[in-house]
């Protein structure tokens, strides 16, 4: 049930925050939260993280995402059966990845492109612009690692 609850409140997070963008900006369009920190600006990304295969042919970024998503939602879905009992933070964290696959797979399904919206920069050097899904993604993968590396080092301990 907890993967269920997470999974499902990343999902109408982003589409929630999206939909408000798309519909409060136009393409393009900035609004300034921090001064010289952070502005929610309206963009669209066709490629991967970073603009990744951008320039390739939308069939073939549809297809190729389209997959990815697919084999990623069906790896956490195993992986979840495999680990769950260990600890309720893989749960959330697979839940937290698989969430965000969706979203952007919503986008991605829907739009042909991602909507981005949160844009951090320090004197002028901008972070690339990221959503709710993209958050979500790299909290759960940061946890897993996490807690790998905390039961890792537990298990070490113990073997001395």
């Amino acid at each position: 049930m907890l993967f269920a609850i997470c999974f499902f409140l990343v999902v109408v997070l982003d589409q929630l925050t999206k939909a408000w963008v798309v519909h409060h900006f136009i393409l393009y369009e900035s609004l300034g939260i921090i001064p010289g920190f952070f502005n929610l600006t309206y963009l669209t990304n066709t490629g991967a993280a970073f603009g990744i295969l951008a320039g390739h042919p939308g069939w073939l970024r549809q297809v190729f995402f389209i997959g990815v998503a697919v084999i990623a939602l069906t790896a956490i879905f195993f992986i979840h059966k495999r680990i769950k009992e260990q600890s309720h933070w893989y749960t959330v964290g697979l839940a937290l990845i698989g969430g965000g696959a969706v979203g952007n797979l919503l986008d991605r399904v829907r739009l042909g492109s991602v909507v981005d919206f949160l844009d951090f920069y320090i004197a002028g050097h901008h972070w690339p612009a990221f959503n709710v899904a993209d958050s979500a993604i790299t909290i759960g993968v940061s946890l897993i690692l996490l807690m790998n590396f905390l039961l890792a080092s537990k298990g070490a301990e113990q073997k001395r």
